[in-house]
C-alpha cells in the first residue's frame, strides 16, 4: 500500500511539475527573535498587495495565474488593472496587426514587456520588432516568459504605463522550490497515523 502511494506521488509530481511553474512567492518575513534594531529588513511580496493593480502569480504550458485567483487561458496582453486574451500561439505569430492595441492606447505605455514563451532560437524576432518600435515609439523588453512575468510585476509596482504581451511556455523546468512544495503537499495527503 505504501509503495503504490509513494508510485502515485511520484507520477502525479512529474504531471504537476510539468503542467504548472509557479514564480517565487512567499510571505512577510517576520521571525520572533529576530533583529529588531534600525537598519531592519524586512521583505514585501508585491502579488499580495491587491492595491498595486494586478500581477502575475504563476503560469503554465497552458496559461497564466492572477494575483486575484483569475486563470487566464493561453496568450494575454496584461495592464496593472485589466487583462485581454491575445490571439498569439508563439512568437512567430506576432504580427503588426497582433499588436495594433498597443499603439492607440492612452496615455502612451512607456514599456511593453513582452514575454515570448521559451527562450529564441534566432534573433529573428527582435529584429522583426525593431520596424515596428520605431515607427510607433514603443519601447519593448523581450524576454522568456519567466522573466518576462516578474519583470511585468516589477515595473506595474512601481506605477509605471506597463503592458505585458505573454505568451505560455513550450518547456518549464522546476526549480528545487517547486519540487519540495509539490512533495510537501502530497506528503500530507498520503500520511498514516
Amino acid at each position: 500500500m505504501l509503495r503504490h502511494a509513494i508510485n502515485v506521488i511520484n507520477s502525479t509530481k512529474t504531471h504537476i511539475n510539468s503542467f504548472r511553474r509557479f514564480l517565487h512567492v512567499g510571505q512577510r518575513l517576520n521571525s520572533p527573535g529576530a533583529y529588531d534594531a534600525e537598519g531592519k529588513t524586512t521583505v514585501h511580496i508585491l502579488n499580495n498587495e491587491a492595491e498595486l493593480g494586478l500581477m502575475v502569480n504563476g503560469f503554465s504550458q497552458v496559461g497564466f495565474r492572477l494575483n486575484n485567483d483569475i486563470t487566464v487561458l493561453g496568450s494575454m496582453i496584461i495592464f496593472p488593472r485589466s487583462v485581454l486574451s491575445w490571439n498569439v500561439g508563439d512568437y512567430t505569430e506576432i504580427t503588426e496587426e497582433s499588436l495594433s492595441l498597443l499603439t492607440i492606447l492612452e496615455p502612451k505605455l512607456d514599456l511593453v514587456v513582452l514575454g515570448i514563451g521559451d527562450p529564441p532560437k534566432n534573433l529573428k524576432v527582435y529584429q522583426d520588432l525593431l520596424p515596428f518600435s520605431r515607427k510607433h515609439k514603443l519601447t519593448f523588453e523581450i524576454l522568456p516568459t519567466e522573466q518576462a512575468c516578474a519583470t511585468f510585476n516589477f515595473l506595474s509596482s512601481e506605477g509605471r504605463h506597463v503592458a505585458g504581451a505573454l505568451i505560455p511556455p513550450e518547456t518549464i523546468t522546476p526549480t528545487g522550490d517547486d519540487l519540495l512544495q509539490t512533495k510537501l503537499r502530497y506528503q500530507n495527503l498520503y500520511e498514516t497515523e
